[in-house]
């Protein structure tokens, strides 16, 4: 999910044309953001009714009824009302999602909320640590569930699913460097033909008993808590599989906007999933036998593969949206300093959203992996599944009303009365997923522990080596004035200099070098500053500003370039920019020279990081990304000159 230029005001297209748009952006939506949400069916049920949990649910009339209207229940609260009518409604520049949650707060945060706010952004970073996990469970779970789909056509092949979903889990990472756009057009079509054929299904299963519709009413889910609690309470943990990919419909809002995300849940997506779980829940009153199955047992014998074919295209489909979400996330964290400069590779020109992170990938095609032969079946991944899902649903809830009071100034007793009554069944899942901790619950929590703590450790460490390199860098005002009083004594050589800096309070280390070792400087010195706005894009006209540093004839100013988190920091073509005018002497930027300054860091006796965290940063320092090619700098006049700083 990169960068993407905010469309030119232009004449207002006929009603036709706009109603065209309209349908392909919804169809886009069905294809991108629907995924993981949509495939729910094929498990949720199956799992909640799976006699090898640890808190098995008896099969009956009422638990039945129960499940149903939790799950129904369970749906409209969390995605429709949690999601799709409140947290929607905030966005960081049209981009939503928990990363754009935190970004808001770190804005927002001043006075007494200051602390509040900064304890929820941390909160965030855990959320979308989660949500990597997320990431890596949701392809496995999915592939896997929908392979499953083979033993109930032929028993005989149950022990080809394990091969057959790392085939398919090992083909969808490889392709992913050449990128989704071809293969894009057809998720919304596919989407389509998936969500009628579930919804057509569930009518049919209605059939077997439509005295299942009266589990619509949220007397039976209530019923089911207060009588049988014992009994609702570990089924929740199992329930919550109905909500994954709820986090989905807030991140992925900046690529189709709310209305298209709305209206394709409300016509299409929520009334297809839940006709499937209403079917599928005839279906087991029919017959209690059929728990083994429901989601593949609705489809008569002759469509049953067909239906597997299907369901396994829409599994793949899930976890390329949730692998593209972690691209997302893990850039959108680099771009903030959680984590080390990614290389990034976009791999279209023209499809909104398609990049590709090498690293990213091939950790999660291995983590994917290992789940699938560790697991080997999607009822023993979903208890790892639910820990993650709940995890980052909570967090977003509770950063939401924290956004939501500072933004729209809601009384606080309203407020706080809604926070109330979503963050308790947020918290009702939590709970219910704690009680499958050692059953698998542990993994995401630890997948989650692992990433916070990486992230927070990179963010600490390069606040310590940003200190120490201010430091050694010396005040650039002041190295401004020496060059002037040419001390020490430099030649002055043709050409132009671009040497890249954090800011303009310190000298770059490659200036000074090329000044104290070299003894010369360029006719003309761009001393360079990229700052990472906390926004998704920064328009043209707040892009580039130009400081002469009190000198307007020297030839050395400094220019600051503006990119927002979601935008890749292309500096030639962000420089192509800069007014002549401001520019002292006219540089020729077509043939300048770039200077990058590289530190080596080393473990030094400085007690600001324990002796571990020291060595995590460290480690996690060698995954960063290739400066020139972060920053699009020509390889041919780009020039590295290295140093060390001890953590």
């Amino acid at each position: 999910m990169t960068g993407r230029p905010r469309p030119q005001p232009g004449p207002t297209p006929a009603p036709n044309v706009r109603d065209t748009v309209r349908l392909a952006v919804v169809v886009g939506a069905l294809g991108v953001v629907f995924g993981d949400i949509g495939t729910s069916p094929i498990y949720t049920i199956q799992t909640v009714f799976n006699p090898n949990d640890p808190h098995p649910v008896p099969v009956s009339t009422e638990n039945v009824f129960g499940v149903v209207s939790l799950i129904f229940w369970s749906v409209m609260i969390i995605v429709t009302v949690t999601y799709v009518l409140l947290a929607m409604r905030i966005d960081n520049d049209g981009e939503g999602g928990i990363m754009a949650l935190i970004t808001l707060l770190r804005r927002s945060a001043a006075g007494r909320g200051r602390r509040a706010a900064g304890m929820l952004a941390g909160l965030g970073i855990f959320g979308a640590a989660l949500f990597l996990g997320d990431s890596m469970i949701t392809p496995a779970i999915s592939v896997l569930s929908a392979v499953e789909g083979v033993k109930v056509v032929e028993p005989s092949l149950e022990e080809w699913i394990v091969p057959i979903t790392a085939v398919i889990i090992v083909v969808l990472f490889a392709v992913q460097r050449h990128g989704t756009a071809a293969v894009g057009r057809l998720f919304g079509p596919i989407m389509i033909l998936w969500f009628v054929t579930v919804g057509g299904l569930g009518v049919a299963g209605i059939t077997h008993d439509p005295s299942i519709l009266k589990a619509l009413s949220p007397t039976y889910a209530l019923g089911f808590l207060a009588g049988h609690f014992h009994i609702a309470f570990f089924a929740l943990a199992a329930i919550v599989l109905a909500v994954t990919g709820a986090e989905a419909l807030y991140a992925d809002m900046g690529h189709f906007g709310r209305r298209a995300i709305t209206r394709a849940w409300l016509i299409l997506v929520l009334p297809a999933c839940v006709l499937s779980y209403l079917g599928q829940g005839a279906l087991i009153l029919e017959d209690p036998a059929h728990i083994s199955s429901p989601f593949f047992l609705l489809a008569p014998g002759w469509g049953r593969l067909p239906l597997v074919v299907l369901a396994t295209a829409a599994t793949v489909i899930a976890a390329q949206a949730v692998i593209t979400g972690a691209y997302s996330v893990a850039s959108q964290a680099a771009q903030l300093g959680y984590l080390p400069r990614l290389r990034i590779a976009h791999t279209s020109e023209s499809t909104i959203g398609q990049i590709y992170v090498p690293f990213i990938n091939w950790l999660l095609l291995v983590s994917v992996l290992t789940l699938v032969f560790a697991f080997r079946t999607s009822a023993a991944l979903a208890f790892a599944f639910g820990m993650a899902v709940t995890g980052t649903i909570t967090i977003t809830t509770l950063m939401f009303f924290f956004v939501a009071r500072q933004r729209w100034r809601t009384p606080l007793w309203l407020l706080g009365a809604g926070a109330a009554v979503l963050l308790l069944v947020d918290l009702l899942f939590v709970a219910a997923n704690l009680t499958k901790l050692v059953h698998g619950a542990w993994l995401p929590l630890l997948i989650g522990l692992t990433a916070f703590t990486i992230m927070t450790t990179w963010q600490r460490g390069r606040k310590i080596v940003t200190a120490e390199r201010e430091r050694r860098e010396g005040s650039l005002h002041e190295f401004v004035a020496q060059l002037r009083a040419n001390n020490p004594a430099t030649t002055r050589v043709p050409g132009t200099a671009v040497f890249l800096n954090r800011g303009k309070q310190t000298a770059p280390l490659a200036l000074r070098a090329n000044v104290e070792h070299n003894h010369v400087r360029h006719e003309h010195v761009l001393i360079l500053s990229l700052e990472t706005e906390p926004m998704p894009r920064v328009p043209a006209e707040r892009r580039i500003t130009v400081d002469d540093l009190g000198y307007a004839d020297d030839g050395i100013i400094h220019v600051r370039i503006r990119f927002g988190y979601m935008e890749s920091p292309d500096v030639p073509a962000a420089l192509a920019m800069l007014d002549p005018a401001t520019a002292e002497g006219r540089p020729q930027l077509d043939e300048a020279s770039y200077f990058l300054s590289k530190i080596e860091l080393r473990r030094g006796p400085s007690s600001a990081m324990a002796p571990w965290r020291k060595r995590l940063f460290i480690a996690t320092s060698h995954i960063t990304a290739d400066a020139a090619e972060h920053f699009a700098l020509p390889r041919e006049r780009t020039v590295i000159m290295g140093s060390h700083i001890e953590v």
